[in-house]
C-alpha cells in the first residue's frame, strides 16, 4: 500500500497549499529514515508553523493543582496514583487548593490548571458534582481573575456517572460555576485497541470525542493531547491527528462558540511507570528524534486547523523544548509551579519553570517571546521584539 504512496515532496506541497494530508499521506512523512528527507519536513512544518502563527514563541504564567492521586482506575503507563491509605496517597483540602493558588496570584499566575484523580469518595456529602464546583466556586470567589483550565473529559465522564447525569449537565455547571477551559488530557492515544492495553478502564475514543465537541458546542474550549512513544504504531498516531482534526473541522463549519485552542504532544516516560508496560516499551525516557519527527508531522497534518502546537518541557527538558520550536512548535507551555503526574513517572524536565528562564531560553534561539493567557490572547504590553 505504502509504495503506492505520493513521493514526500508531492505531499509536503500539499501541506504547504494548506490541504488536508490523508491518512496515507500521514504515515508516509511519519515513516521516512532518510535524513535528507526529515530535514524536508522539518522545514517544511517550521515553514507552516512562520506562515500560521509568526515567529513569536508564546508562554503562559500558571499554576498546576493536582488535588488528588487517589484514583478508581489502573492505568498501565501511569505512576501517580494512589489507593486510599497508600503510602504517598494525597486529596488537598480546600484551604490547601487556596493556599497554592495565592501563591500562585503572587507570581502574577493568570491560569490555574487543575485536574486530579477519579477518587471514589467524592460525592461523600452531596454528589459527585458539588465537589468539583465547590473547588470551582470557591476558587473563582478568592480570585475571580484567574481563569481555572480544569478537569478532563475523563474527569467529566467520572461525574456523569457518579450522578447520573448527562455530559452537557457537567459542562454546563462546570462553565457556569467558573471553569474557564478543558484540557485535552486523557486521550492518550485515540485507537480502542491501544486504550484496551494502556487504560483499559478508562473512557473510549468515541466518548472522549463525544465530550470535547460537546464542549465546543456549550462554549467551553478545551486542550488537546497525544500520549506517544509507547505501543502504538504510526497509523494510530496519524489516525489520532485527523480524530483532532476532525474535531476542530466540526467546531468551526457548525460555529461553536468554542473549540480546540492548541495541541500539545506528550511522550510516554516509563522510568516509574507500572512494570508491564515499561518492560513491553523497553526503555525509561522519551527518543527525542521521534518526537521532533512526529511534531513537524503533527503540525503539516493539523494544518490551520489547530495552529498552536506546544511541546512537553517536562518531559523532553528545556533543551528538547527549544529543539520543538525549530520542528513546528510555537509555544514553550507554562510555568507549572508544580507538577507530579509526569514528575512521578520519572522525567527529569523539572516541576517549576522561572519567568526569566523561559524567555532567556527563547531568546537563545533568536525568536521573540510573548506572554499569552490560556486561549492565546496575547499580552502585548510583555511582547519582546
Amino acid at each position: 500500500m505504502l509504495s503506492q504512496i505520493k513521493p514526500i515532496d508531492t505531499i509536503l506541497a500539499k501541506g504547504k497549499k494548506g490541504i488536508d494530508l490523508s491518512e496515507n499521506d500521514g504515515i508516509t512523512l511519519l515513516t521516512q529514515t532518510e535524513e535528507a528527507a526529515i530535514t524536508t519536513i522539518r522545514q517544511t512544518a517550521d515553514e507552516l508553523r512562520q506562515q500560521q502563527v509568526g515567529d513569536t514563541v508564546t508562554y503562559v504564567i500558571n499554576r498546576n493543582i493536582n488535588f488528588t492521586n487517589i484514583c478508581e482506575q489502573h492505568c498501565n503507563f501511569c505512576a501517580f496514583r494512589r489507593d486510599e491509605g497508600q503510602a504517598g496517597a494525597f486529596w488537598l483540602s480546600i484551604e490547601q487548593i487556596i493556599e497554592k493558588a495565592a501563591d500562585a496570584v503572587q507570581k502574577q499566575a493568570t491560569e490555574i490548571c487543575m485536574q486530579g484523580g477519579l477518587h471514589p469518595q467524592a460525592k461523600l456529602k452531596g454528589t459527585s458534582l458539588d465537589y468539583y464546583l465547590k473547588l470551582v466556586k470557591t476558587l473563582k470567589q478568592e480570585f475571580p481573575q484567574l481563569h481555572l483550565h480544569a478537569f478532563s473529559p475523563q474527569e467529566v465522564q467520572f461525574i456523569a456517572r457518579e450522578d447520573g447525569i448527562s455530559y452537557s449537565d457537567v459542562i454546563i455547571a462546570l462553565r457556569d460555576g467558573g471553569v474557564g477551559s478543558m484540557p485535552g488530557t486523557a486521550a492518550e492515544i485515540l485507537d480502542d485497541d491501544v486504550r484496551r492495553i494502556i487504560c483499559p478502564e478508562k473512557i473510549n475514543t468515541q466518548t472522549w470525542l463525544e465530550i470535547v465537541s460537546t464542549a465546543h458546542r456549550l462554549g467551553v474550549p478545551t486542550t488537546s493531547t497525544m500520549l506517544s512513544g509507547h505501543i502504538e504504531t504510526p497509523q494510530q498516531q496519524i489516525q489520532h491527528l485527523i480524530h483532532l482534526r476532525n474535531l476542530q473541522k466540526t467546531a468551526i463549519e457548525n460555529n461553536y462558540p468554542a473549540r480546540i485552542t492548541e495541541f500539545v504532544l506528550l511522550p510516554f516516560v516509563g522510568k516509574e511507570a507500572p512494570q508491564p508496560l515499561r518492560k513491553r516499551v523497553g526503555r525509561d525516557q522519551p527518543i527525542l528524534e521521534d518526537n521532533l519527527l512526529l511534531t513537524a508531522v503533527a503540525r503539516i497534518m493539523l494544518g490551520n486547523w489547530i495552529p498552536n502546537h506546544q511541546p512537553s518541557w517536562v518531559k523532553l527538558g528545556l533543551n528538547g523544548a527549544l529543539k520543538a520550536l525549530q520542528w513546528g512548535c510555537n509555544d514553550i507551555g507554562g510555568t507549572l509551579m508544580e507538577e507530579h503526574i509526569t514528575t512521578m513517572a520519572g522525567a527529569q524536565g523539572g516541576t517549576c519553570m522561572e519567568v526569566k528562564t523561559l524567555q532567556n531560553a527563547i531568546q537563545s534561539i533568536n525568536r521573540p517571546y510573548q506572554q499569552r493567557d490560556t486561549v492565546y490572547s496575547h499580552l502585548s504590553s510583555l511582547k519582546n521584539r
